[in-house]
């Protein structure tokens, strides 16, 4: 009866708690280490329906940002012109934020349009965190009419032709 004396589990109560708070300790993920964002997925979507084109990219923050931050993204323009900047502002209400070019034209398939994302602070002053990605299309944009097919929310015909 003396091994399970009340000063022996006591002790090796607080031995074993010491090892997992060192194994703890050494397997910690340091947060400072990890990106603001994650990128979750992203791509192209076509709607031959209303002839629209676009791509973008769906992220969650990791790391917590300060409110009021600014995710900005500069998407490649596909039919040659300057990137199109699109920009959201960091709120407490979500941690998931998504964001797509306007429509675009010259989508080519198989080749990588360019990415380049950006986390400012609130004032744009500081870049807290920049990364750069690439879509590709597995088709060309050929497949999209010059005019949608449809109008309204109930993808009536249109009287236009398409």
């Amino acid at each position: 009866m003396d091994r399970l004396s009340l000063p022996r589990i006591v002790v090796a109560s607080v031995a074993l708690l010491a090892v997992l708070m060192a194994v703890g300790w050494l397997t910690r993920e340091d947060p400072e280490t990890r990106p603001y964002l994650k990128i979750l997925g992203g791509g192209f979507i076509f709607n031959y329906r209303v002839a629209d084109v676009h791509y973008g990219f769906t992220a969650i923050v990791e790391r917590p940002l300060p409110t009021g931050s600014i995710i900005e993204a500069a998407f490649e323009d596909p039919s040659g012109g300057p990137d199109h900047v699109v920009r959201q502002r960091v709120g407490t209400g979500t941690n998931h934020y998504a964001l797509h070019s306007p429509p675009v034209r010259g989508v080519e398939a198989d080749r990588p349009y360019r990415v380049a994302i950006r986390v400012l602070d609130r004032t744009e002053q500081n870049l807290l965190w920049a990364h750069e990605l690439a879509f590709r299309s597995r088709i060309s944009d050929a497949v999209v009419p010059d005019r949608p097919l449809t109008i309204g929310p109930g993808y009536a015909r249109n009287p236009g032709g398409g």
